[in-house]
C-alpha cells in the first residue's frame, strides 16, 4: 500500500516522540495521541468526500469522550455514512463469543447494519455490493494476538472489498501491548481457520493499518485499493495507558488492557480442559480446574519467568468451563511489562500444569493446534519438552515472519 502524505506526516510525528516503558503499575503522563479517526476528522473526512461510506466497526470505535464514531459520523454533514458492518459480538456488542447481531436497522441512527461474522469471499462481497456503499472503512481496536478474530474480519473485508470493486480505508488505533516485537509460533497454512487465516506470529506486534499493508501485499490473491489514516503520537514501545484513550472492551472477555497483556499466551488454555478464566472478573489471568491446588502456582513461580509472578487462586466461573464450581489454579500477576513474554509464559504454564496435575488433557478436537498454528506445541509438550525447548522449536519460522513484518511497519 502506498503511504499517503498524511500517513507519512503522522509516521514522522510518531517517530519523534520519546519512548514510554515501565512496570505494570507505572503511571504515565499520556502524550497527545490522535487516532486514525481523529486525524480523519481533522482532514474534514477528505478521503471520503463524495462517497457513500460503509463502516466496519464494533463498540471500540469510539472517540476519546466515548461517543461511538457511527453516531458522530451520522450527525456530521461532511461525511455520508450509509451502512454499518458488524463483526463477531456485533456492532453494538450485544453478542457473546461465537455470536453476532444479524441484520437489523440501528435504532439510534436508522442505518442498516449488516452481519460480517463468519462471512468471507464472494458472499461477503455481495453484502458490500447490496449495501450500495462506494467505499469500506475499518475501525476496530485490536489486542495484538493472531487468534483474536477482528484482524481476520479485517482480512476478509479487504478480500471482499476487492471482489466487490470497493476501495478500503483503515483507521488506525494502538496495539495495546506495544508494537515492539513479534513473538510465538507462526501459523502453518494447513491449520488456517477464523482464529488464523494466514501465517503470522501468535503475537504479531503490529497495528491494524500495518497488518492491512502486510495482508494486501503478501496474502491477498489480488490487492484491494487500500489506504490508511495513521495515528499521530504513538510509538512502538507504548502500552495502552500511554495513549490517554479510554478502554472499551473489544469483546466481553477482554475487560481491561491487563487482559490483553496476557491474552496471547493464556488463550492457549482454550485448547485444554482447564478454565481460561471465562466467567470471572479476570479472564485469561485466572486459570484452573477441579483438582488443581497450590502446587501449580508454586511450580510456575520456581521457573523465574521474567516480569511475572504466580499466585495460587480459587474461583467459581459464572459461565463456560466449570460453571458454578469452585476450582483451584493460578492467577498471573505481571509486574514488569517490558520484560514479560506472554507466549513463553503461556507455554510454561501448559508445561507445568501437565506435570503437576494428572487430570490435564488437550481438547479432543485439538483446538490447541489451531490456536498455535501447528502440532509443534502440543506434540513437544506431550513428549516431555520444557518451555525453552518448545520456544526454540518455532524460532526459524518466527525469524522469517519478523523479516517479512519489517517491510510493513510505519511507526518507528
Amino acid at each position: 500500500m502506498p503511504l499517503s502524505r498524511r500517513g507519512l506526516l503522522t509516521t514522522a510525528t510518531a517517530a519523534s516522540l520519546p519512548a514510554c516503558t515501565g512496570a505494570a503499575t507505572t503511571k504515565h503522563r499520556p502524550r497527545k495521541l490522535r487516532t486514525g479517526f481523529e486525524n480523519l476528522v481533522a482532514e474534514n473526512y477528505a478521503p471520503l468526500t463524495g462517497k457513500k461510506v460503509g463502516l466496519v466497526t464494533n463498540p471500540t470505535g469510539v472517540t476519546r469522550d466515548v461517543r461511538h464514531i457511527v453516531d458522530v459520523m451520522h450527525a456530521d454533514d461532511r461525511v455520508n455514512l450509509t451502512a454499518v458492518f458488524g463483526p463477531e459480538h456485533g456492532f453494538r456488542g450485544t453478542a457473546q463469543a461465537g455470536g453476532s447481531e444479524g441484520r437489523y436497522d440501528d435504532p439510534a441512527t436508522g442505518l442498516p447494519v449488516y452481519d460480517t461474522y463468519l462471512k468471507s469471499g464472494r458472499p461477503l462481497a455481495d453484502i458490500f455490493t447490496a449495501s450500495g456503499v462506494d467505499t469500506v472503512v475499518f475501525d476496530i481496536q485490536d489486542v495484538g494476538a493472531r487468534f483474536y478474530t477482528y484482524i481476520w474480519t479485517l482480512y476478509d473485508c479487504m478480500e471482499a472489498a476487492q471482489l466487490a470493486g470497493k476501495p478500503f480505508l483503515v483507521l488506525d488505533r494502538p496495539n495495546p501491548v506495544t508494537g515492539r516485537a513479534a513473538l510465538g509460533p507462526v501459523l502453518h497454512e494447513e491449520f488456517a481457520t477464523f482464529v488464523g487465516r494466514q501465517p503470522i506470529a501468535q503475537a504479531h506486534g503490529m497495528t491494524v493499518a500495518e497488518l492491512a499493508r502486510l495482508f494486501n501485499k503478501e496474502f491477498l490473491a489480488a490487492p484491494v485499493e487500500l489506504d490508511a489514516v495513521l495515528m499521530s503520537g504513538w510509538k512502538r514501545s507504548d502500552f495502552y495507558d500511554a495513549s490517554g484513550l479510554p478502554w472499551v472492551p473489544p469483546s466481553p472477555n477482554m475487560p481491561t488492557p491487563d487482559t490483553a497483556l496476557v491474552y496471547s499466551g493464556t488463550c492457549l488454555f482454550e485448547g485444554t480442559n482447564l478454565s481460561e478464566g471465562r466467567g470471572t472478573t479476570r479472564p485469561f489471568e485466572l486459570l484452573g480446574a477441579e483438582g488443581i491446588d497450590r502446587r501449580w502456582a508454586a511450580a510456575a513461580e520456581r521457573l523465574g519467568l521474567p516480569g511475572v509472578h504466580f499466585r495460587e487462586a480459587y474461583f467459581a466461573p459464572t459461565f463456560s468451563k466449570f460453571q458454578g464450581k469452585t476450582i483451584g489454579g493460578a492467577q498471573i500477576h505481571v509486574h514488569d511489562r517490558a520484560a514479560y513474554d506472554p507466549v513463553r509464559t503461556g507455554v510454561a504454564l501448559l508445561v507445568t500444569a501437565k506435570k503437576v496435575w494428572s487430570g490435564f488433557t488437550w481438547r479432543s478436537d485439538n483446538w490447541i493446534d489451531k490456536l498455535t498454528g501447528s502440532t509443534l506445541v502440543r506434540t513437544m509438550i506431550d513428549a516431555g519438552a520444557d518451555a525453552d525447548e518448545v520456544v526454540a522449536g518455532w524460532q526459524e519460522d518466527l525469524a522469517g515472519f519478523r523479516r517479512m513484518r519489517g517491510k510493513y511497519l510505519v511507526y518507528r
